[in-house]
Parts: C-alpha cells; sequence; structure tokens
C-alpha cells in the first residue's frame, strides 16, 4: 500500500509511515477537561454547529452580542475574539485609559511616556479605585482585563527596565501590586475565567489589535497596535503579527471540524480534501510568521520583552507578589507566551500527536500552560483530542496511501512552524540575553 511512500525527507528530517506519530517538542500540548458547556449560556442553535453533541463551534459570530465570552471558537473568527477589541475605555474609566495612553517608553507623538522617566510607580497613585463588581458586558470586561493586565504588568516589572537599560540585568520587581489595580484586575479576571495576570489570547496578542479600516478583513496591513509598552515599530510588528497569523484559523477550525466528520462518515473524498485544506492553511500560517522577521527586528525584541515576564519561577519575583486587597499570600503567574495559541495544539490533538509528548520538564511546563487560554479554547481542544482519539484519525489516514500522504504533509507544516518558532528563539532571545528563564 505504502509503496510510493516508503521514505519521505523534508529538510533532512525523515518522517516515515513507521515512525508517522513522531512528534515535535518545541510547542507540544494537550488539553483541559471542559469545565464549561456552551449549551449553558443559552445560546440559540441556529447560531452553532450542533452536529456533534460535545462541542459547539460558532457559525455566526453574532458580533453584535456582547453577553456572550469574547472568545468562543467558530468558523469565522477562529480563535480571534468574535467582536474586534473594544479600543478605548468608556468615559467613566477615563483616568484608567489617559494612564495607559501616556505610558509607554515612546508615546505615538514621539515622547518620552511614563516607562521612559521612571514615572509610572508615582502616576499610578492618582488612579481611581474603579468599581467593576456590576459589569456584565463581555466586550468590556475583556478591554478591562487588557488595559490592567498591562497596567499591573508594567508597574511591577518598571524598576527591572530601568536596570535592564542600565546594567543588563533585571534585578527585583515591585513586590507590590497597589489595590487600585489589584483589585479590580482579580474582579475582572474572575468574571472572564482567567488569572489576575497578563496573558496572550485575553490581553497581550489577540485582544490588542484594532483594524485601520473595519470593513477590510483582519489582515497585518490593516492593523493598528491598542496597548503597547515600548512604543516602537518592533513592538507593533512581533504583536500583531501574532494577529494576522490567527486570522486564518478560523478555516483551520473548518477543517479540523471536516476532518473529524469524514472518519466518522467513513468518507476517503471528503477526508482527503479536509486534509489538503489543512495543509493549504497551516502553510499560509507558516507563511504568515515568517514574516515576522521583517516586521519585528530581533535586536529590538529584548527591549520590550521585559514587561511580559511572568512571576513564577522568576528571580524579579522570588517572593511573588502581593495583591493589596485581594491576598495576603504572595500570588504567582506564568508570564505571557505565544506557546499559550490554540492552533497547534488544535493540529497536534488532530494528528494525534499530543500523546506522544515526551516526558520531560518542557512538557510539565507546557501541561501548565493549558491553564492560560480562554475556557472555550480548553474546551474545543479537549473536544479535539478526544474525538480524534476515539474514532482514530491517525489510522483512518494510514489505511489510504493519498490520505497517508497529506497527513505526513500536515505533519510536516507542524514541523515547519515548530522549527521557525525555535530560530526565533535563537536569534531574538538567545543572542540577546544570558537571562535563563523564558517569559513563561
Amino acid at each position: 500500500m505504502f509503496s510510493s511512500i516508503k521514505r519521505i525527507v523534508y529538510n533532512n528530517s525523515r518522517l516515515s509511515i513507521h515512525n508517522i506519530t513522531s512528534t515535535f517538542t518545541f510547542r507540544c500540548f494537550p488539553t483541559l477537561v471542559t469545565t464549561r458547556k456552551n449549551s449553558s449560556i443559552g445560546l440559540s442553535t441556529t447560531h452553532l454547529d450542533t452536529q456533534s453533541n460535545d462541542f459547539e463551534v460558532l457559525q455566526d459570530s453574532m458580533e453584535h452580542d456582547s453577553s456572550l465570552p469574547s472568545f468562543m471558537v467558530g468558523y469565522k473568527n477562529g480563535f480571534l475574539p468574535r467582536q474586534d477589541p473594544l479600543v478605548r475605555l468608556p468615559d467613566k474609566f477615563h483616568v484608567l485609559d489617559l494612564l495607559l495612553q501616556k505610558m509607554p517608553i515612546r508615546l505615538q507623538s514621539g515622547e518620552p511616556g511614563l516607562l521612559a522617566k521612571g514615572e509610572l510607580g508615582e502616576a499610578v497613585k492618582d488612579l481611581p479605585l474603579y468599581e467593576v463588581s456590576n459589569i456584565t458586558d463581555q466586550r468590556l470586561l475583556s478591554a478591562l482585563f487588557r488595559d490592567y493586565t498591562f497596567l499591573a504588568s508594567a508597574y511591577l516589572l518598571e524598576p527591572c527596565d530601568i536596570m535592564f537599560r542600565e546594567k543588563k540585568d533585571y534585578g527585583i520587581g515591585r513586590q507590590l501590586l497597589p489595590k487600585n489595580i489589584a483589585v479590580p484586575l482579580n474582579n475582572v479576571a474572575k468574571k472572564l475565567y482567567a488569572f489576575p495576570f497578563m496573558e496572550y489570547n485575553l490581553s497581550y496578542s489577540l485582544y490588542n489589535y484594532q483594524r485601520v479600516n473595519p470593513s477590510l478583513p483582519i489582515t497585518y496591513p490593516n492593523l493598528n497596535l491598542v496597548r503597547a509598552f515600548a512604543g516602537t515599530p518592533s513592538e507593533h510588528g512581533f504583536i500583531l503579527a501574532h494577529v494576522a497569523m490567527v486570522a486564518h484559523s478560523g478555516r483551520l477550525v473548518q477543517w479540523t471540524m471536516e476532518t473529524l466528520n469524514s472518519v466518522e462518515q467513513q468518507n476517503r473524498l471528503n477526508f482527503n480534501n479536509a486534509l489538503k485544506n489543512l495543509n493549504d492553511t497551516m502553510f499560509l500560517i507558516n507563511r504568515e510568521m515568517e514574516a515576522m522577521w521583517k516586521r519585528s527586528n530581533p535586536d529590538d525584541y529584548i527591549k520590550f520583552r521585559t514587561f511580559i515576564m511572568g512571576s513564577k519561577n522568576q528571580p524579579m519575583f522570588p517572593n511573588g507578589i502581593i495583591y493589596e486587597g485581594v491576598s495576603d499570600a504572595p500570588l504567582f503567574y506564568r508570564g505571557e507566551s505565544g506557546a499559550n495559541d490554540s492552533m497547534i495544539p488544535c493540529m497536534d490533538n488532530l494528528l494525534q500527536l499530543t500523546a506522544k509528548m515526551p516526558n520531560n520538564p518542557l512538557t510539565e511546563v507546557l501541561k501548565d500552560f493549558r491553564k492560560y487560554r480562554p475556557t472555550n479554547h480548553k474546551e474545543f481542544l479537549d473536544y479535539v483530542q478526544r474525538r480524534a482519539d476515539k474514532i482514530n484519525v491517525r489510522g483512518y489516514a494510514i489505511k489510504d496511501a493519498n490520505s497517508a500522504t497529506l497527513y505526513l504533509e500536515n505533519m510536516d507544516q507542524i514541523r515547519a512552524f515548530r522549527n521557525r518558532h525555535w530560530n526565533f528563539t535563537k536569534e531574538y532571545v538567545i543572542k540577546n540575553t544570558a537571562h535563563p528563564f523564558a517569559t513563561g
């Protein structure tokens, strides 16, 4: 059966039918058990793909409905929020909004901001303790989470940024988050089922873009950044390159579901078509990822990386962080990381690669990262893994030579993604700092 594909060689990395379950360890992780069903929030089935009773994918992103979570997996929005992020806060939060506009090291005018002058800590004293407990609008809650996490990270890591600029050493960050940040941040985080700390999806990247022209698609040239630490073109490019990649995830979700359905229906033609379209989608994602080199200078990344460090296993926070008015005990959270993105975990789970993860410290860290994704993303990834294992996607693929070839081509797209990510790590991080810990 496999005479035509006995040996396939990609970039000096051999993949064969005999080792078709080989895995790659740069960003590979399974998912959490479902914690909340979409059906519990009363969403009409007319907007959902209800072919499976286990998970409901949004057919319509319902952009005008702010009562539903911002992050719900859909065929249109994929892993991006259902609605474009709220760019500016309501007038009630004017002081918070203005503080964030004045915060970056370099302002839009080109002048130095509060972080450039080491003045953010003092400015935070004038921030009111906003009441957020009665807010139910999910779009506003998501924007508040983004903004409070940006302010919290900037406040806590401001001393580290100053020291790093002067001595190339981070020193110690602020160990107490004042209650005018800690209390509303914690309240908003609980409403979103998130940790009260900056994360990839809900704040730093995927809820941090604005379309220049709202009538045009989400593509890199049509994106502006909402919040920033450095305020530089490289920071703009680094964050929004991720958004441009995830803009393809709607098709990834679509063809993931079609792959699963085709196996269940034993429809070889549809299965091969779905795998081909998955491969084409991953090619586009990888091409978008490659554009990072020209959008963000590797030597600039280290200049704003300070502000996305976490408090867990970081020497800047040896005793964690006290959230004033929230907890007398110190709290520890992982920092922002692209490893929290859902696209590659989706592919890992669909192709049944996740179970082959090696037993090593990196795997344990990546498992912990599962907690730092939106609830609906966790549910979807868990669903894909359970269903792929139940119907045996890999087993169905290797029964047919064409299917097996397409399966391997998708594995190679995953390999290419991880290889590219590793090259970024070497050029953006390892060459520019001796700090032994990643952001997350």
